[in-house]
C-alpha cells in the first residue's frame, strides 16, 4: 500500500511533469506565432519581443524534464532508492536550466529600450504605423528618430512633432509582458525545489525502512 510520502512524491512528480509539458507547450506555440503577420500594434511588439526568446533552449529544458520523470517510474514501482536519487540529481540540473532561462528574460527587460530600436526601424511602414497607432505615439526615440510613418496617429509633421516618441510606451508594455513569462519561469523552479523536498523525504523515509527490515533479518524476524 502506497504511504503518505510517496503518494506526495507521487504528486510532486506529476507536477514537476506538468511544468515540462507547460515549457514545450510555450516554446512551440511562440515558435509557430512569432513570424506572423500582426493584425495590432501590441502583436507587432509582441512578436518582436518573441525573437529575442531562447526557444531551443526551452524545449531542450522540457526533454530534459520528461526524462527525469521517466526516470522516477522505475524508482516508483520498486523500493530501490537509486532511481529516485538519479532523479534529484537530473531535477537539480532542470531548476538550474530554467532558473537561466527566467534571469535571460528579466535580463532583457533593462536594456530592452536600446535593443527594440533597430528592431523597430527595420519593420515595414505597416508594422510600424501598427505599433505607432496602438501606443499613440510617433517615430521611435523621437517623431525622426527613425522618421515617423505617416498615418492616422501621425498625419503631419506638425503633428507628429508634439507627440511622443514609441520608446516608452513599447519599453513599458515590452517589460510588464516580459515580467509575466521570467515570474512563471521562477514559479516553476519553485515547484522543481518542491520535487526535490519530496524526493528527500521519499529517500529518508526509504531508508529508514530499509534500516529496520536489515534489524529485523538480522533478528530473525524475516522481512517485514
Amino acid at each position: 500500500m502506497t504511504n503518505k510520502i510517496q503518494l506526495t512524491y507521487m504528486v510532486s512528480d506529476g507536477l514537476f511533469l506538468l511544468m515540462g509539458v507547460f515549457i514545450l507547450a510555450f516554446s512551440v506555440i511562440v515558435g509557430n506565432i512569432r513570424d506572423e503577420e500582426p493584425s495590432n500594434g501590441r502583436e507587432a511588439a509582441r512578436n518582436l519581443l518573441y525573437k529575442d526568446f531562447p526557444l531551443s533552449a526551452g524545449i531542450v529544458n522540457a526533454v530534459f524534464i520528461f526524462v527525469t520523470f521517466l526516470i522516477t517510474l522505475p524508482g516508483l514501482a520498486t523500493s530501490s532508492r537509486k532511481w529516485i536519487k538519479l532523479a534529484s540529481y537530473l531535477a537539480v540540473v532542470c531548476a538550474i536550466f530554467t532558473m537561466i532561462l527566467g534571469l535571460y528574460l528579466w535580463i532583457l527587460t533593462l536594456k530592452i529600450r536600446g535593443d527594440f530600436a533597430p528592431r523597430f526601424a527595420a519593420q515595414t511602414d505597416v508594422v510600424r504605423s501598427l505599433m505607432q497607432t496602438e501606443f499613440s505615439c510617433c517615430g521611435y526615440f523621437n517623431s525622426s528618430s527613425p522618421a515617423f510613418v505617416t498615418d492616422a496617429t501621425c498625419s503631419s509633421k506638425a503633428a507628429a512633432a508634439v507627440m511622443r516618441g514609441c520608446a516608452a510606451p513599447i519599453t513599458a508594455f515590452a517589460n510588464v509582458f516580459l515580467d509575466n513569462i521570467f515570474t512563471a519561469l521562477f514559479g516553476i523552479v519553485g515547484f522543481d525545489v518542491v520535487f526535490l523536498m519530496a524526493t528527500a523525504c521519499l529517500l529518508k523515509d526509504r531508508k529508514e525502512r530499509e534500516r529496520f527490515r536489515h534489524i529485523d533479518e538480522k533478528n530473525g524476524y524475516g522481512r517485514i
